[in-house]
């Protein structure tokens, strides 16, 4: 061929094109804004239909749950800290599939609040609860709760840091082959926390329970305690957002625009407490676009929601919120009898 041109020449028609669908995008989400509204009109008035259809947006076998059977276990007890004990624990969430924590238990029979503590991008069970020394941005979470009079599982999601490890967790990769199949990231480790209160719910020392998480730890808070009516208090840090701005391939499922965006999950965890925390100086999600989201909640009843949320917006960065309200607070509702 014998013309040339350099590649600045064709530069411009590249950058239309992007921005060309990016206005087509905006089009249509400005379309669904509209019927965004007429698909939640009734979801207090049904909320079990809409925790169905959450379920199907993710897919299997979140879409499928029909029992609750207990899981099989295995228990390897790894140190004796005097009133409790760490285990590592694999729980079988599937045939053939197991989900790997750290069980933290008090060294007594005595009835107690039972919490998964979900970790964040990066994290693990062995970061979180101090195994390693600095708990890094989760500021001592799962001890604190722990210390509570908690019995505490720490499950392993597929999010560990490959460079720390020195092993892929090829998370991208694994929700694409789920997604091929009917399934997703988010519904099988969603599911496997379903399955982790399968089993704790019928051990003689478990009362009530709860779920907290930090990051993507959670916004697998807001999932579970949304579909998963036996938790009873949820405690979701540095993820409740705006999910229209904040895009993610792994948690985002198709037509999310139209149905599910943060404010509804919370709305199916009503009448049940939920604690929301958020940092001002957040570098990954702005506090502001929380506030916002809240509102939009409060919108769907059409009074403040504070008998059952409660929101912090606390002076801090991506991280556990270092203060004690919202601790104090879910477990002293945990430790409440004939709620």
């Amino acid at each position: 061929m014998r013309y040339s041109e350099t590649i600045e020449d064709s530069l411009k028609y590249k950058i239309e094109y992007r921005e060309s669908i990016f206005n087509l995008i905006g089009n249509m989400e400005r379309e669904a804004k509209e019927k965004h509204k007429a698909y939640i009109a009734d979801i207090m008035k049904d909320k079990e239909k809409y925790r169905k259809e959450l379920g199907e947006l993710f897919g299997f076998p979140l879409n499928c749950r029909n029992e609750r059977n207990i899981p099989s276990v295995t228990s390897e007890k790894l140190s004796d800290e005097g009133t409790y004990s760490v285990y590592r624990m694999q729980i079988e969430i599937i045939e053939n599939h197991k989900i790997t924590g750290l069980f933290f238990k008090y060294n007594d029979e005595k009835k107690r609040p039972f919490s998964i503590v979900s970790h964040g991008a990066l994290g693990t069970p062995e970061l979180i609860s101090g195994m390693y020394g600095d708990t890094a941005n989760y500021n001592n979470m799962l001890e604190r709760i722990l210390a509570r009079g908690i019995n505490v599982f720490a499950p392993q999601t597929l999010l560990w840091s490959e460079d720390n490890y020195g092993t892929e967790n090829k998370r991208v990769e694994i929700d694409a082959r789920l997604k091929r199949v009917g399934s997703s990231i988010v519904a099988l480790e969603s599911y496997s926390m379903m399955r982790i209160i399968d089993y704790f719910e019928k051990q003689p020392y478990t009362s009530k329970i709860g779920m907290a998480g930090l990051s993507y730890g959670g916004f697998f808070t807001q999932v579970v305690s949304a579909l998963d009516t036996r938790i009873d208090a949820a405690l979701t840090c540095s993820f409740f957002c705006d999910g229209s701005i904040y895009i993610m391939p792994d948690i985002t499922r198709k037509d999310d625009a139209f149905k599910f965006s943060h404010a509804e999950m919370a709305c199916l965890v009503h009448p049940r407490k939920l604690f929301i925390e958020m940092g001002k100086s957040d570098e990954l999600f702005d506090y502001k676009k929380s506030i916002k989201e809240i509102g939009a909640v409060r919108e769907i009843f059409g009074y403040d929601c504070s008998d059952w949320l409660d929101f912090i917006a606390f002076d801090g960065n991506h991280e556990f919120y270092k203060g004690d309200e919202h601790i104090d607070a879910f477990a002293t509702y945990l430790k409440q009898e004939g709620i």
